[in-house]
């Protein structure tokens, strides 16, 4: 039995195949023992936030209480809506924060999850962003300094591509057709304000990426530890930030944040 410690996403690294950990009060707990094996995690019914720590009934968003969503820069709308940030101006919630995380270069993407989706992240959060997002191959297209232009990049290229996962597409077996985003790639800079294209990488290679999911179930059912406070059965492995049981019961790890479990 391991502890009854906030959970926190998935720590991911990457050799031939994706490796995962749950990050633990008492150290990360490596998944690859568990993968094929009886795996249990059950909710003790403790929360707190992601942020400050403070002991909460209810979290919002991943993981916040309600003071932090309204204050922490972490739960800015800038995070979800990044044309809107305003880090390279000197302004957000935490200028030192927005400094630090925003103001650093970012690159966009196209990936396939299922189909080929657009995104952005900061320059080293590759192949981790990638990862958590389940895709199976990804390709930087753009390359900027700060934030705000990667969201403008992202947002003139919503019309061509979405930039949401279908996590019920996602959790099925995806061909990786690294040819189909180069493919989409060189129809990028017709799309673009001739301002933005200055930041296109018209050269980058693509990236695949192969999970440690044994087999993939026919059906997949979503479960919350709310409702469910203990999840227990044959584990087939992790994609994104979900765990899969045989059963065809996944977990999103990254949105129980701030949920209380002990593995087993």
């Amino acid at each position: 039995m391991i502890d009854g410690s906030p959970l926190r996403k998935m720590l991911v690294g990457m050799d031939d195949k994706v490796s995962y950990a749950i990050p633990l009060s008492n150290g990360p707990v490596e998944l690859a023992p568990f993968i094929g094996g009886p795996f249990t995690i059950r909710a003790t019914g403790a929360l707190s936030c992601i942020t400050c720590s403070r002991q909460v009934r209810k979290l919002f968003g991943q993981g916040f209480c309600y003071p932090c969503l309204q204050s922490a820069p972490e739960a800015a709308e800038c995070i979800i809506r990044p044309e809107l940030c305003r880090a390279h101006l000197g302004e957000g919630r935490d200028p030192e924060w927005e400094k630090e995380h925003h103001c650093t270069e970012h690159v966009v993407y196209l990936s396939r999850t299922s189909g080929v989706k657009v995104g952005i992240t900061r320059a080293t959060q590759v192949p981790v962003r990638w990862i958590d997002q389940g895709a199976v191959t990804a390709l930087v297209v753009a390359r900027v300094p700060y934030r705000q232009l990667a969201g403008e990049i992202e947002v003139a290229l919503k019309n061509a591509f979405t930039d949401r996962t279908n996590w019920r597409a996602m959790l099925r077996q995806v061909a990786p057709e690294a040819e189909g985003l180069i493919t989409a790639r060189e129809t990028l800079i017709g799309r673009l304000p001739e301002h933005l294209h200055q930041y296109l990488l018209p050269n980058e290679l693509p990236l695949e990426i192969a999970y440690p999911l044994l087999a993939y179930p026919p059906k997949v059912t979503s479960v919350s530890l709310e409702k469910t406070p203990e999840l227990a059965g044959r584990l087939l492995g992790a994609k994104g930030q979900y765990l899969v049981w045989e059963d065809g019961r996944v977990l999103n790890v990254r949105n129980h944040s701030g949920y209380h479990v002990i593995i087993e």
